[in-house]
Parts: structure tokens; C-alpha cells; sequence
């Protein structure tokens, strides 16, 4: 996590490495910026503004401001953001190749370029769909082998004598499953640790995380993910399927793979930001899909992750992309199951389903449901604690998992060995592994069901299995423990999820609140109202939003997974309830991760107390800027500079003969000007005979999206005395706004239109100034900016 300390340094690109960029103050104040204008052996670029920096620890004060009544020094979000996240370009580069392609395009090649969507979207659900089959047939399978061991050894030494071999056994099976999926992560890619899910929200918000959709990404999140929970961590491979179909659509969609070096030759139109967004919005909608066999919860998933860029047609293409995943999982689980065509296990966790009859409830209990989404916000503050406390070496991330892996073990099975909850084995039972222990004949241990099994499959026992299968002691022992280790097991350098952890812990505790509703209320007149399983439906709900914070998407992926409707009031009240409250306190766990990688996100709207801002006092300055005719040399000196190491450049045009200042004509991005520079788009290349074939839109496409970093381009010296025209290529429309524009209304703009460069100009066209997203990011006040404001104002 690359933090700054001590002064603010902003950048709109910096290498990973965290070489610090461009120095710019936390607040620009209420000055008139003036136009400076720097040569560089005979070129020109325009700067605009002085740069200069800000100690955050030095109060700033100016009479001008105590006139206005504002303060200097904007509140700000605690952390500051890296320097190694970059924007993406949602917005189309409409510069005359661009018209041009689209004006040579016929009514067909339009249709068939939408047909092409489809058939990736379809591509997209099928590869998900066969991804998440191999993800559970592999876990059912190892798990089935690694507890069929254990089970054997404990029946083995229960009767013998010397059951902590048995102990030794399964913590030594876990630490050694788990070690492997640390390793691959660790070591060889670490940004598939976790869910994934954070990641695809910032990249659907607009912002580039590094590897993020890389196949080898894919490959060590598969696997992490098997291990894991074969392992016996606290954890789900829901979660990590989200960006599973995430990595899958963005390697779909570009008809080649960069890590293999192959490229196909197909779907060379979708070689840009503004395309495979919205593959990877597809993607990670059939991602939930499968996970949860929830289609339409799925769709609205990304829909709350990218709501200002939707359409109808991307709408249908995305629902296409989800049914095609589940319906995909679930045709080869039926064969898999030996019941070719029975198409019931439509996604990786199955909730079984809830009858009416026997799990009804009753207006009266409504408040009962609210007050259980308050108690699921509630149980979520030790997750936050867990998550800063990051260990940083790979090796001892390694033996961290390996550690918590061995004490998950030993805490199972200690829970176990010191269990009397028996209860009788009946000839229906539905328990996988099934341990009698010192149960008498005939009987099981409760406690197993929940620790020696895979997470959905305790889940479903707890949503299904009948009254009085668990005493008391036995959830609420259970419920803590497992609470504890998901807090610990989050935050391993390990690929796991979050949803089944939550899921587990709120239908453990949500049973026990109906087991004791019904001791309480034990007439059989309100005996219906009082069913353990609807109550553990309920408590999952509210573990689960409370942690996560989605409302809409994931009241419809539970009334979906279990598979009945009538719970969609009761779980949207729920989920409403712990949203609202936990709102009040903390933001959600995936909020709270983004914050810590100090990423530069940005929500739907920009903060309450933020009207008093104008464009003037947020947006970024010195602006370096470019003639229409640039010398080469100055091009290069400019990327060159680490110190100003932009991505965008707004291109001024000076009217001839005239001494007024020069005026905005366009924008050019850095990697356009590296295509230029590298296929030597010169002046005096294309008067002399040496002229090359014209620049076509395929060739930036082709170095999409790793465009070659400047040292890699070789110039002569003679090269840099030539002049470059950038009429052609740059965006001779950028969008703009005065630099008296509100705050609000600068995001507005901002957030809807997917910008990653938005130009302050004056009265007279001249540019002023450049707002990026770390601009506004870094305003975001929070649920306290405005006592901030006030006491700043004092």
C-alpha cells in the first residue's frame, strides 16, 4: 500500500514502484492562476498556474479567505491516495480517425459488430459457467477425501484411545492445502488474494488496478480459492468467482491474451476502456450468477457497480451473459451428479428450498426482522480492526495462513471433543460426514455438523435441517467462534470470499434467536412464527449486509437462492436495516478495503457539504500543455518527466500574428502521443519520400492496453528537431467547464460521462486548469465533513 506522509503528491500516472509525480497543493485556494510559458530548445509548452506544495501539518491562512469566510485547506479524507492507480478511458477518443472509421462503417457492419457483443456475452457466461463446475466439483472432491480421512481417523482412535493423532492429522491436512494456495498467491500473484470484488468495483468506477485481469490472475485465483477451502478456512469461493468472470471477459473480449503473446485477429473493435467495461460489468454479473445461481441478482449487481454508463441493450447482453453461466454450471453439475438434464443445482451454494407452508410468517414478526438487521450491522466492527493488520513478507504470509489454518483445526475439533450435543441420526439424515464421537450408537454430534463440513453445506443444514437438530450452547458457542475466525482468516494472503463466512455466522446466530423466540413463546398458537430455519434465513441476510452494504442485487440474489418470493419483503427490510444503521457508524467492508489501498474512488454523488467548491479550487495546476504543431524533443522531454508524469494534455493553438495567450483546441492522452512517437508520425517523415503508410486506429489499438513506457521509444537527435501535428489524433472536443463551475456539478459531469480529464478554461477559452479523479476523490469529506468544515471555517 503506497501512502504519502508528509506532503500531498499528485499525479494522473506514476509507476508502480511508487515514484512520486507531479506535487500539487491539497487545495489550490481562491487565486487567479496566471499563464506562464516555458522554451525548451526552440519548443514551446505552456504552463499554467505555479506548482508548488502544501505541509499538512502547517495551518494556512490568507486574508482573502477569512473574507470569504472558507477555509484555506479543504477537509480531507484521512488517507491519502497512491500514486500508482490510474485512471481508465471510459470516455471514446472522438478525434478524426475515430469519425472517420465510424462514418466508413455501413448499417451491417454496425448489426454486426452488435452481434459480435452477444456472441461474447455469450462466451463470457459459458467459460464463468465451466470455471465455477471445476471450482466445485474440485473442492467436493478433495474436501469429500481430506474428511473422509479425518472421519476414519477419529473413529479409529475414538475407541483406542489417543484422538489427538487425529488432531495432528487435520491440522497438519489443513496447514498443508492451505500453504499451497499461500505460495501461489503470495509469491507469484498477489493481487488474487481476497475476493476480488473490491478490485472490480474500482475498475468499473474507472480506476486501472494493476494485473487485476491478467490470465495469470485467473489461474492463481482458481486455485487459491480450492485450496482454501479445502483447507478448512473460514471462508467462501462465492466471492472470488465475481472477478473470476471478471479476468474472463476481459480476455474474451479482446480476441488474444498478452501473457500468452497469441492474438486471435477477432474482436479488434473492443480494444478499448469504454468496450471492455462493459465485458467485464458482463463478466462479473455471471460471476454472481453462477455463484449463487441468481441471474438477475447478478445483472443488478453490476448495475449498482457501473449505474451511470448502463443502457437497455447492455442490460440485455449482461442478463444473456448470466443465464448462460448458470444454466452452463448447471448442465454439467447434473452430469456430474449422474442425473443428466435435472437441472437443480443452478449455482455453487444451493440454499434448498423454503416452502411456504411450513416457514410462513406473520406481520407481527416484521419488527423482529428489522431489529436482526441492526444486530448483523453490529457483529461487523472486529472485521474492520482485521483489516489493517496486513503482514507484508510473502514468506510470512505463507506461514501466517499455514498458522491460522493449523488453529482452525485445532479449535474444530476441540469444539467438537468437548460437545455433548447428540442428537439422533435418522434414516433421512443430511449430513455428509456424520461423526458419532462418544455419542452413543445411533447418534451424531451437532457440533460437526457445522465444523466438519464445507461452509454451504453447514449453511444449508442450518437453514433446513429440523427443529431441536442444535441446542443453544451449541449455535451461540459456534457463532462466536466462527465470528473470530473469519475476522483472523480475513486479510490472508490467500484467495477466498467473504459472502459463505457471513452467510454461516448470521444463520447461526439467527437460528438461536428463533430457538429462544420459541422457548419464550412455547404456546402452540404462535409456535409457527417461532421456526429456527426462517429465523437463520433472516440472520444470514443480515450478517451478510451488513458487511457488504448491498441492498437491491442482494435481496434479489437471496429471494432468488432460496427460491421463494416470499421472503422479499422480510429480506429487504432486513438488508435496509443493517445498511442504514451500519451507514451511521462505519462503511462496508469492501468500502473500508478500497480506503486502505488508498484508491481513488469515487461514489455516485459528491458530498453533501461540497456546494461552496467551484472547479477553480479543486481542479489540479500547473497544466502542461501542447502546441497543435509540437517539436518532438519538447514531446519527449515532457513524458520523460518523472516529475510531471501526466496523462493528459490539453493542445493549445495560438492565433497567428497575434500576441494573445493560446487557446484550448484539444486533448491528447499520453499513450496516443507514445503511438505517434513510436511509428514516427513526423512532419518532415510525411513531406519527404520516405512517407509511411497513414496511422489507422488498429494500430493503437494493437498496443492496447500495455502501451510501451517512453524509454523503450528510441529518437535521434535529428528526430527531435522535427515537428509533430496533432490535429488528427488528438480530441478536438474535450469537455470543459468554467472555473466558477460548482463542485457538485463538476462530479456530476464527471461521474455519468466516465471522464478521466476534464479542462477548467476561463471566459476566453484559455485553460486554467485540469480536474482528474484524484482531484475530486481527495474532497470526499465523509459523514464528517461538515463539522470539519465548521470548525475549519472557525
Amino acid at each position: 500500500m503506497a501512502n504519502i506522509a508528509k506532503k500531498v503528491s499528485w499525479s494522473s500516472r506514476a509507476e508502480e514502484s511508487g515514484v512520486a509525480g507531479e506535487r500539487t497543493p491539497l487545495f489550490n485556494g481562491s487565486e487567479q492562476p496566471r499563464l506562464s510559458r516555458q522554451l525548451s530548445g526552440g519548443g514551446s509548452v505552456f504552463q499554467i498556474g505555479r506548482l508548488s506544495t502544501v505541509d499538512l501539518e502547517e495551518e494556512i491562512t490568507s486574508d482573502e479567505d477569512s473574507q470569504r469566510g472558507r477555509p484555506k485547506e479543504i477537509p480531507h479524507n484521512e488517507k491519502l491516495l497512491s500514486l500508482k492507480y490510474e485512471s481508465l478511458d471510459y470516455d471514446n477518443i472522438e478525434n478524426q480517425l475515430f469519425l472517420e472509421e465510424e462514418r466508413r462503417m455501413s448499417y451491417m457492419g454496425f448489426r454486426c459488430l452488435e452481434i459480435s457483443r452477444w456472441v461474447v456475452c455469450g462466451l463470457i457466461g459459458f467459460l464463468t459457467g465451466l470455471i465455477a463446475c471445476f471450482i466445485d466439483i474440485a473442492v467436493e472432491e478433495l474436501a469429500g477425501i481430506k474428511y473422509q480421512v479425518v472421519k476414519q481417523n477419529i473413529e479409529k482412535f475414538t475407541e483406542v484411545g489417543g484422538l489427538s493423532i487425529s488432531l495432528i492429522l487435520w491440522a497438519v491436512l489443513n496447514s498443508s492445502i492451505v500453504m499451497l494456495g499461500a505460495i501461489i498467491v503470495a509469491f507469484f500473484e498477489p493481487i488474487a488474494a481476497g475476493s476480488g470484488i473490491p478490485q472490480i468495483k474500482c475498475y468499473l468506477n474507472g480506476v486501472k488496478i494493476p494485473r487485476v485481469v491478467r490470465l495469470k490472475t485467473l489461474v492463481v485465483k482458481v486455485c487459491g480459492v480450492i485450496c482454501s477451502v479445502v483447507g478448512g478456512l473460514a471462508v467462501g469461493k462465492e466471492g472470488p468467482m465475481i472477478h473470476s468472470g471478471a479476468v474472463v471477459a476481459a480476455g474474451v473480449s479482446q480476441g488474444r491474451s498478452t501473457s500468452l503473446k497469441r492474438d486471435f485477429k477477432i474482436f479488434e473493435y473492443f480494444r478499448r476502456d469504454t468496450e471492455k467495461r462493459d465485458f467485464v460489468s458482463a463478466g462479473a454479473a455471471a460471476g454472481v450468477s453462477a455463484a449463487f445461481g441468481a441471474p438477475v441478482g447478478g445483472v443488478l449487481f453490476a448495475l449498482e457497480e457501473g449505474a451511470s454508463f448502463w443502457n437497455q441493450m447492455l442490460t440485455w447482453r449482461i442478463f444473456f451473459a448470466s443465464m448462460i453461466s448458470t444454466f452452463t454450471l448447471n448442465f454439467f453439475l447434473s452430469i456430474y451428479h449422474k442425473n443428466p438434464g435435472d437441472l437443480s443445482n443452478p449455482g455453487l451454494i444451493n440454499f434448498g428450498r423454503f416452502e411456504s407452508d411450513s416457514v410462513a410468517y406473520n406481520l407481527y414478526e416484521i419488527p423482529l426482522f428489522i431489529m436482526m438487521g441492526a444486530i448483523g450491522k453490529n457483529s461487523f466492527m472486529c472485521l474492520e480492526i482485521c483489516l489493517s493488520l496486513y503482514v507484508h513478507r510473502p514468506c510470512l504470509q505463507v506461514m501466517e495462513a499455514m498458522l491460522v489454518a493449523a488453529v482452525t483445526a485445532t479449535v474444530s475439533f476441540t469444539m467438537i471433543y468437548f460437545s455433548n450435543d447428540c442428537q439422533p441420526l435418522g434414516p433421512e439424515h443430511t449430513e455428509e460426514y456424520p461423526l458419532q464421537l462418544f455419542c452413543a450408537d445411533g447418534e451424531y454430534n451437532s457440533m460437526a455438523t457445522a465444523f466438519f463440513n464445507t461452509p454451504e453445506r453447514s449453511v444449508r443444514s442450518l437453514f433446513h435441517n429440523q427443529p431441536g437438530t442444535y441446542n443453544p450452547l451449541t449455535l451461540g458457542l459456534f457463532t462466536l467462534t466462527y465470528f473470530f475466525l473469519a475476522c483472523w482468516t480475513y486479510g490472508l494472503a490467500v484467495s477466498a470470499g467473504v459472502f459463505i463466512p457471513s452467510l454461516l455466522i448470521g444463520a447461526a446466530w439467527g437460528r438461536l434467536f428463533g430457538i429462544l423466540l420459541a422457548s419464550i413463546t412455547s404456546s402452540g398458537s404462535v409456535s409457527i412464527w417461532a421456526d429456527p430455519g426462517k429465523y437463520a434465513l433472516i440472520g444470514a441476510a443480515a450478517q451478510l449486509g451488513g458487511i457488504v452494504r448491498m441492498t437491491l442485487s442482494l435481496t434479489v440474489i437471496m429471494v432468488e437462492a432460496t427460491g421463494n418470493v416470499t421472503y422479499g419483503l422480510p429480506i429487504m427490510l432486513v438488508l435496509m436495516t443493517a445498511k442504514i444503521v451500519g451507514d451511521y457508524f462505519v462503511e462496508g467492508l469492501y468500502d473500508i478495503h478500497i480506503k486502505l489501498q488508498s484508491v481513488p474512488f469515487l461514489h455516485l454523488e459528491a458530498p453533501a457539504t461540497s456546494h461552496w467548491l467551484t472547479a477553480r479550487e479543486v481542479m489540479g495546476s500547473p497544466v502542461t500543455c501542447l502546441n497543435r504543431i509540437e517539436k518532438v524533443g519538447t514531446i519527449v522531454d515532457i513524458l520523460s518527466n518523472t516529475s510531471t508524469n501526466h496523462n493528459g494534455f490539453p493542445v493549445v493553438v495560438q492565433v497567428t500574428g497575434s500576441d494573445e495567450p493560446a487557446k484550448l483546441c484539444g486533448l491528447i492522452l499520453r499513450s496516443q502521443l507514445i503511438v505517434l512517437l513510436k511509428h514516427k508520425v513526423f512532419v518532415e517523415l510525411a513531406r519527404s519520400r520516405l512517407t509511411q503508410r497513414k496511422l489507422q486506429l488498429k494500430d493503437f489499438r494493437d498496443a492496447y492496453p500495455r502501451f510501451p513506457p517512453i524509454q523503450s521509444i528510441h529518437v535521434s537527435q535529428d528526430e527531435r528537431e522535427c515537428m509533430m501535428d496533432l490535429t488528427e489524433f488528438m480530441n478536438a472536443t474535450p469537455y470543459t467547464v468554467p472555473q466558477e463551475t460548482s463542485l457538485p456539478r463538476v462530479f456530476k459531469l464527471f461521474r455519468a460521462l466516465g471522464l478521466r480529464h476534464l479542462v477548467v478554461v476561463d471566459d476566453e477559452n484559455r485553460v486554467v486548469g485540469l480536474v482528474t479523479r484524484k482531484d475530486l476523490a481527495r474532497y470526499h469529506l465523509g459523514k464528517h465533513g461538515l463539522e470539519e468544515l465548521q470548525v475549519a471555517q472557525t
